[in-house]
């Protein structure tokens, strides 16, 4: 086989295809490693899929500008600032609902944790990396 023939047998799928894939796996892995870390109870565990998910977060984007530039990626409708102002809003009143959720139920049960502490090592779930 010459080398244009191999190169012709190796791509299956268009470029544009490839990249949409790649860009999809990429978004996956984010949610993946988000996950670890808030089911991580070791703080260098934790520390380890934080940086994990920000290194895959600008791979990610980069990706994302390079096809966009391409013109092999649509974006999304842009949001008004209302809406946006609305969700924000929507999200701040839900994380407040939730501290104080959070601070009733802990002096319920004698405890002095707080939800709105930066260094809190949440453990969701069953499953815990350690």
């Amino acid at each position: 086989m010459t080398p244009t023939s191999q190169s012709q047998h190796m791509n299956l799928l268009p470029e544009e295809d490839l990249l949409n894939f790649i860009l999809a796996d990429l978004k996956r892995t984010v949610r993946e490693y988000t996950t670890a870390t808030t089911e991580s109870s070791c703080p260098s565990v934790r520390q380890m899929f934080t940086q994990l998910t920000d290194s895959t977060l600008q791979l990610q984007g980069q990706l994302y500008q390079l096809m966009s530039s391409q013109n092999m990626y649509s974006a999304p409708s842009k949001a008004s600032r209302t809406e946006i102002d609305k969700k924000l809003q929507e999200a701040q009143q839900t994380q407040q609902k939730l501290q104080q959720f959070t601070q009733q139920r802990t002096s319920q049960f004698g405890g002095n944790v707080q939800a709105s502490q930066p260094n809190a090592q949440p453990n969701v779930g069953n499953r815990t990396y350690s």
